[in-house]
């Protein structure tokens, strides 16, 4: 019997003894067997935070991003030998899709965050905050990488989406991670990881694999790792609870299954857009996965006129979805994952059918294509119908993973937003209307009990990627059952994985600690033009000093002229009486206009490609006639850009704080952020 490995410490390693059997879910045939025993776990842990972790934080957020994006690009030249594995779980070509390829997308999404990201292995976050009169003394936060690892225990739904999703975050953040996929489908996680270490992108120790039972590794988890559970609220709850967690204050994030629900609005009615919508999705959520999603739709809300019109509609839906060997194309729905699974959901049927009644489907039969339906581990969709959701907790309180929903009435929309929140919590709910009114008052009332609400309607539903689908730039998790949790989110999810740092200090010091010019620091002066460096010549706190411009009346009327911007307080002859100005007022984009011609070297070629936007432009005093305007340019922050093609200069972003000044020097007359692109020497 093929035994599959762990990647342990550098090594490619089997377990001692026989193992945990592994079994096509398709054809009942054993697979594999899965073993950690014998493992030291302890030591996977210290590997990881000795050797891994000092690697990837010595890299910066723009290396780690490029590495992922070559990790896309090299898992992408496997797919085949992926596909052909995933069968094997039950899914169909269209679930492996959202798993294999939806995983690799987390990857380049991931990699794409880079560039919100500074080119350091640690980032400013947020603002910084000024603490004196004098300008002396200052805070800022800093944001670093944990010194541990990220120990990952996932779902076996998602065998690679599950693991891809979440180190994608933690090694963009610097941090390595061990992965302990769900037994029961760890064979493909075991081939898509085989070939992540066989490409030799990762440095030693930023992946560590356990194919099997987490053993003790939580007993060895310490203050700066971080612990991530996908899978059922129970198990979640005892893991949480480990003392271990408790006592060194583990990071633990829950992403628990949930009674997700979606609603019809109460203005869709049979033949409209929304209508056809609203069962499509419904059928999606239930057959997808064969409905093994942390984020399928269990409940299904509908205004108590529409009960009967929605239940035959969904009826004579699902009644289309061909059930089989995924590997038939005409197949639409596979098994699920194994015969303990298909057990399992009967079971958890049996308790729903207390106050439930079965409309569609059936737990003893079903036909499938090109299979053996006992041998392979097949199930009806099954649709129940709970006509008192008020007066009945089942629904809302046990979860069959698996193709099962239970329809339920509601009169008011009011009612609508009660029923989903006696789930207690949800990773996503959905709502299908047409009127933004209604969707208004739905999201705004359910919002508390849901990590992400969809609205659909004929306007998005064509674009829109659906019910059950987490994005790697919004969060994914939610409160209550749904485990508390939160990941994903784009630079959210990458922040949960960096330690956050208050620090204080004087604007100098600031900036030297920070890589990032810090407003009031001593800024270096003198030597040639800032414009007249390439991008690796300029250095954090360049400074221009300008010359002086005096503002008149006259170039105050010629900017209205030309830009057409009249403003009264623009003109010479307005009545200034009550308003908040003494006199005519320069425009504020004329003071900028102006600073520009004062800061900016135009007489000869430079490194200088183009300006590239401005940021944070604001107009803090008015500026009247006979106002002499100077400019504090100074060098803020430097950020590479990658190449897209060959034939591309070499470049990069450089922040320039502009600070405007008159004759007083403070409080400033404006400030700005401006971006300039500037060729570097080197490609």
């Amino acid at each position: 019997m093929l035994q599959l490995e762990n990647y342990i410490a550098g090594e490619w390693v089997k377990g001692a003894g026989e193992g945990q059997l592994l079994y096509d879910a398709v054809t009942g045939e054993p697979l594999a067997a899965a073993s950690t025993k014998g493992i030291d776990f302890k030591a996977a842990l210290e590997y990881a935070r000795n050797t891994g972790n000092p690697a990837l934080r010595r890299m910066t957020f723009h290396e780690r991003g490029n590495m992922l994006k070559a990790l896309a690009i090299h898992l992408r030249t496997h797919l085949d030998k992926f596909y052909a594995l995933s069968y094997r779980t039950g899914a169909t070509r269209a679930d492996s899709w959202v798993d294999i390829e939806g995983g690799i997308g987390n990857l380049f999404a991931n990699a794409s965050l880079r560039r919100k990201f500074p080119d350091s292995p640690f980032c400013i976050d947020g603002e910084s905050h000024n603490l004196s009169r004098g300008n002396t003394f200052m805070a800022t936060h800093l944001l670093v990488p944990k010194e541990g690892v990220a120990i990952h225990i996932n779902a076996f739904n998602f065998p690679v989406w599950g693991m891809l999703e979440k180190i994608a975050v933690n090694l963009l953040a610097g941090v390595p991670a061990v992965v302990k996929p769900a037994t029961a489908t760890a064979f493909l996680t075991e081939a898509v990881v085989k070939e992540i270490i066989a490409s030799g992108i990762l440095p030693k120790g930023a992946l560590q694999l356990l194919c099997g039972s987490a053993g003790d590794i939580l007993d060895h988890v310490g203050s700066q790792d971080v612990v991530t559970f996908t899978g059922s609220a129970s198990t979640g709850l005892m893991l949480k609870s480990h003392p271990v967690i408790l006592r060194e204050s583990v990071p633990f994030n829950m992403e628990a299954d949930s009674l997700n629900c979606i609603v019809l609005g109460k203005t869709v009615s049979p033949g409209t857009a929304e209508w056809d919508i609203f069962i499509k999705e419904v059928r999606k959520e239930m057959t997808t996965k064969a409905g093994q999603k942390c984020t399928a739709v269990r409940r299904i809300f509908v205004p108590k006129d529409k009960l009967e019109d929605v239940q035959r509609a969904l009826a004579v839906s699902l009644s289309q979805t061909t059930i089989g060997n995924p590997l038939n194309e005409k197949v639409r729905m596979g098994s699920l994952a194994g015969q303990q699974q298909r057990r399992e959901v009967k079971e958890q049927v049996s308790k729903l059918l207390a106050s439930s009644q079965l409309i569609y489907g059936s737990l003893d039969s079903v036909e499938v294509m090109d299979a053996d339906a006992e041998k392979g581990a097949f199930l009806s969709p099954l649709l129940l119908l709970n006509e008192n959701p008020f007066h009945s907790s089942e629904p809302h309180e046990i979860e069959a993973f698996g193709p099962v929903a239970t329809l339920m009435p509601y009169d008011n929309i009011d009612d609508a937003i009660a029923l989903s929140k006696k789930g207690k919590g949800s990773l996503c709910s959905s709502i299908v209307t047409g009127d933004d009114r209604e969707a208004r008052d739905y999201v705004l009332g359910a919002a508390t009990h849901h990590g992400r609400i969809l609205v659909l309607n004929e306007t998005c539903a064509k674009e829109s990627t659906g019910h059950g689908s987490p994005l790697p730039l919004l969060v994914h998790g939610g409160p209550g059952r749904a485990g508390g949790g939160e990941e994903m989110g784009g630079m959210r999810g990458v922040k949960h994985y960096l330690q956050r740092t208050a620090v204080q200090g004087s604007p100098t010091t600031l900036t030297a600690i920070t890589g990032v010019y810090q407003q009031y620091a001593k800024g270096n002066t003198g030597g040639i033009h800032p414009f007249k460096k390439y991008f690796e010549e300029l250095q954090i706190g360049d400074q221009l000093i300008t010359e002086k411009r005096l503002i008149t009346s006259e170039d105050i009327d010629q900017f209205a002229d030309l830009s057409g911007d009249h403003f009264y307080a623009h003109l010479r002859d307005t009545d200034f009486n009550d308003t908040m100005f003494e006199q005519q007022v320069a425009h504020g984009y004329l003071i900028m206009s102006l600073a520009a011609g004062l800061f900016v070297d135009s007489y000869e070629k430079n490194p200088v490609l183009l300006n590239y936007g401005i940021d944070e432009l604001r107009f803090t005093k008015p500026v009247y006639p006979g106002t002499e305007l100077h400019i504090r340019f100074t060098c803020k922050e430097k950020i590479t850009q990658d190449k897209k093609e060959d034939t591309d200069i070499p470049r990069g972003i450089v922040k320039w704080l502009v600070e405007m000044l008159d004759d007083t020097d403070e409080p400033l007359v404006g400030v700005a952020t401006i971006l300039t692109m500037v060729r570097r020497k080197e490609g």
